[in-house]
């Protein structure tokens, strides 16, 4: 069974090597020659169009940039693709644009099923991380088998088309504000001669993300009547931050805006309730 895959970034040409090292025969195209063209040594078969390179294969994935580049990728592999082919996109792309994909390519007579990943270039050369699927349950059983030796772990999130999109850009929002806000800790740490090392040892002691199922809860259920910590005292101290780091010309990402929704928040009233009010807005 020949198998397509175009992209060749970081996570594209890993996924390609860890299909060669199975023995499978693969078919890649890049828009950049040469970085197609550095895997032929691994065995892959390199076409300089992606209409070329899909051609006979049952199964093209791919890993580009956006949803544009899916659809000029895609557009140009079109004329190459086989009757009933199956197309598998690992690109992080919008909710909408993955429904729009199935649609269209179903009513062109192919399939289209979009499967995101939680997995950077060593996981997809080893076979470990998340791959998300929703849709079709017929189509995602059929491809499940292929798809469990890319992955660790193929999670499925039922028949709702754009529901793996929109699960994966839900996670990379959770990692681009974890990383912004340990960003500003870190900027605290150095304003107050404390290292990275000595923060990383208070936080294996005390584990803040063994708080984040309750806190989700807490923040989800729209009760913020009991505090554990007033909104007006972590407004306090959120100023001690900004302080302390501005005082030594640090920078910081996020706490200014987080302290800005915090005065917003107090000033309808609710700085008595529990401080995770500042997302109510965003739950009601």
């Amino acid at each position: 069974m020949a198998r397509a895959f175009l992209g060749m970034g970081l996570l594209g040409a890993n996924f390609v090597k860890a299909m060669l090292d199975k023995g499978e025969k693969v078919q890649i195209w890049n828009r950049s020659p040469e970085r197609a063209q550095a895997l032929a040594s691994f065995g892959a078969t390199v076409f300089t169009s992606a209409a070329d390179a899909v051609k006979g294969a049952e199964y093209i994935h791919l890993t580009v940039k956006d949803d544009a580049a899916v659809n000029e990728v895609l557009a140009a592999a079109a004329p190459g693709l086989q009757p009933g082919a199956v197309i598998i996109d690992h690109t992080t792309t919008t909710a909408d644009g993955a429904r729009q994909r199935t649609k269209e390519w179903k009513d062109n007579g192919f399939t289209y099923l979009h499967a995101p990943v939680f997995m950077g270039p060593a996981n997809a050369r080893e076979g470990s991380g998340y791959m998300l699927v929703s849709g079709d349950q017929a189509v995602v059983e059929k491809v499940k088998p292929l798809l469990d030796k890319m992955t660790g772990k193929v999670i499925n999130l039922g028949p709702e088309e754009g529901k793996a999109a929109g699960m994966k850009l839900i996670g990379n929002s959770f990692l681009v504000a974890f990383v912004a806000g340990l960003s500003d800790t870190l900027s605290l740490g150095k304003a107050l001669d404390i290292s990275a090392q000595d923060i990383g040892s208070l936080f294996d002691i005390w584990n803040p993300a063994q708080m984040l199922a309750t806190r989700l809860q807490r923040m989800s259920s729209g009760d913020y009547s009991k505090a554990s910590w007033e909104l007006n005292m972590a407004r306090k101290d959120t100023q001690i931050f900004i302080d302390t780091v501005k005082g030594k010309n640090g920078t910081l990402t996020v706490l200014p805006a987080i302290a800005a929704q915090m005065d917003k928040m107090i000033g309808e009233g609710f700085g008595a309730s529990d401080w995770t009010v500042i997302s109510k807005d965003a739950v009601s």
